[in-house]
């Protein structure tokens, strides 16, 4: 849905919760209803149009303009045959995470060798799917909720099995910024679900950390990846050794 769709839905919908009528928006408007009905159907607003519906609603330009970006569609989750999509190509999914993330076209050029034309491209892949927009300018707008994520059983996360995970662990962790703890324990099943319920809260958290340094240039960010696993396990080793 384009901006300026989603600006009239937002101004329908302050219309009829205020109670107006076409014909009250008409006589504020100097216009003939049939007119009015015309405009906000064809939606080509002009700024004097707009300014003067925003009085008539009791509202400026920037709350109504905050209240339209508020209300747009979010992508919650991509189809597994768009994740599919994204992983048979690097290029592809290289754009996604870093659109995902808050990244400028230029950033990514920059930094990748990924051309500027290549970029654009990938670029428009994500807006048939509906993670972003581009707008004038190149600028990426993001299109996916708070809570946006991956498939739990999708194509992403198991690329991420197959060739992410190896590839995480291939450390020593033991650098200034890198950290492993391994730890066990025998809980009972109530313990167990508090324990993943805090582990949720820990990701949450970075979550909410992620959103915090939004505002940062990227020179001052680094990619960071928080591996957080769970389940009832025992070495291999011992498995072997037990009865029956």
């Amino acid at each position: 849905m384009s901006q300026i769709s989603q600006l009239i839905i937002t101004i329908k919908q302050r219309l009829k919760a205020a109670g107006l009528t076409y014909r009250d928006v008409a006589q504020a408007l100097d216009l003939s209803e049939p007119s009015v009905k015309r405009l906000l159907a064809s939606g080509r607003l002009t700024v004097e149009r707009l300014a003067q519906l925003c009085e008539l609603l009791g509202m400026t330009m920037a709350e109504l303009l905050q209240e339209a970006e508020r209300l747009t569609p979010r992508l919650h989750m991509l189809t597994r045959e768009q994740e599919a999509q994204l992983v048979s190509n690097e290029k592809l999914l290289l754009v996604a995470v870093c659109a995902v993330n808050h990244w400028t076209l230029e950033d990514i050029v920059s930094g990748y060798c990924v051309s500027k034309a290549e970029c654009i491209g990938h670029l428009i892949v994500l807006e048939r799917m509906g993670l972003a927009d581009v707008k004038p300018g190149n600028r990426i707008r993001l299109l996916v909720a708070r809570d946006f994520d991956w498939l739990p059983d999708g194509p992403i996360r198991g690329f991420f099995l197959k060739q992410g995970l190896p590839d995480f662990m291939a450390s020593r962790f033991d650098l200034a910024d890198e950290t492993l703890h391994f730890t066990h324990g025998m809980l009972t099943q109530p313990a167990y679900a508090q324990l993943q319920g805090e582990i949720q809260k820990l990701r949450s958290k970075l979550a909410a950390l992620h959103n915090e340094s939004l505002s940062a240039p990227l020179s001052e960010k680094r990619g960071t990846a928080l591996l957080l696993a769970m389940r009832v396990w025992e070495p291999l080793a011992f498995r072997t050794l037990k009865r029956g």
